[in-house]
């Protein structure tokens, strides 16, 4: 669809829509660039101020992935008026409100749509230096590729809207969407060159989005399942087929690049593509500081973060084994 939009000729659009990355770059000055995204979802759990914040992070998420700082936001809202109280919103707009504070900026504003179905989340603004934009490709072959969140939040909130979650269920998976990537973006941008790609894991699962780090095809992939952090449930509800319609369509839609040893199971291939929400940052790393920098964001309270696999020559090839 996207091939229709007219050429950007501008060259201070450093990131835009030609490229599958996480947000706009547009440079304003030789020393300073602006980081521009706009992310909203249904409702993923029953609380609304809960909601607003998860809603909040995973629209921040896309600043962090491109290595930036945010600014400020602004409030996108879809609510049916007539069916809802007025209420119910402004807890969701509370809680976003929250988030976003926790972020260190604001909300300074927004725009608001009466809709039969709730839909919430921002528009984020950052800053980052025009030379240290970090973009989802760029990968080396050798590179490690370091998670900072565990899978399996799609699969979790599908048994959560089935009512088969149990309260601790339910409060770990709110716990991980609604942790900002601040601090693992920050730890990100601490080792500068050293990271050569990152993109964050959300709607198309770590399959879907490691496939756009691929690029043109130049690298490959290869993975570890049983390295891959997992949210322990995830596994129970997804052997019981509790698996949202995004992550299969995820799964075939990276089928193409797969190359799947025949210990990988069919349950443990669903995982790898489930759809997530406020997911976590994936990374290329140079080989030799990977360990420092999963140390360095353990130490950070990223506690998840994992070294999953690595970049290959095999180009445009995702090995799971």
């Amino acid at each position: 669809m996207l091939r229709h939009l007219p050429p950007v000729v501008d060259s201070r659009a450093l990131v835009g829509a030609g490229l599958a990355d996480d947000a706009a770059v547009y440079q304003l000055s030789p020393d300073l660039a602006l980081v521009a995204t706009v992310d909203y979802i249904t409702p993923v759990i029953d609380d609304p101020y809960v909601w607003g914040g998860i809603a909040a992070a995973n629209a921040l998420s896309d600043v962090y992935a491109m290595g930036g700082t945010p600014i400020f936001a602004l409030n996108i809202v879809n609510f049916p008026r007539d069916t809802l109280p007025l209420e119910t919103l402004e807890r969701v707009i509370q809680g976003g409100a929250a988030k976003v504070a926790e972020a260190g900026v604001a909300i300074l504003g927004g725009h608001s749509v009466d809709d039969p179905e709730p839909k919430y989340g921002l528009v984020a603004l950052g800053t980052v230096h025009p030379e240290r934009v970090m973009c989802n490709v760029g990968a080396r072959p050798g590179d490690a590729l370091v998670l900072t969140k565990p899978l399996g939040i799609g699969i979790l909130t599908t048994a959560i809207k089935r009512g088969m979650a149990s309260q601790e269920t339910i409060a770990q998976a709110v716990e991980v969407m609604s942790t900002l990537n601040r601090a693992a973006g920050e730890v990100m941008v601490r080792f500068g060159a050293d990271v050569h790609a990152a993109t964050d894991v959300t709607g198309f699962g770590l399959l879907g989005h490691l496939s756009e780090m691929l690029g043109d095809g130049s690298v490959g992939a290869r993975l570890s399942v049983a390295d891959v952090p997992v949210l322990a449930d995830a596994w129970t509800f997804a052997e019981d087929d509790v698996v949202p319609g995004g992550t299969r369509r995820n799964l075939a839609s990276v089928a193409a690049f797969m190359d799947w040893s025949e210990r990988v199971t069919p349950v443990q291939q669903l995982v790898l593509a489930d759809a997530q929400t406020s997911g976590g940052l994936l990374m290329a790393v140079a080989p030799s500081v990977a360990d420092t920098l999963v140390t360095e964001l353990r130490a950070n309270n990223v506690a998840a973060a994992t070294r999953i696999g690595h970049f290959t020559d095999n180009r445009g090839r995702i090995e799971v084994h």
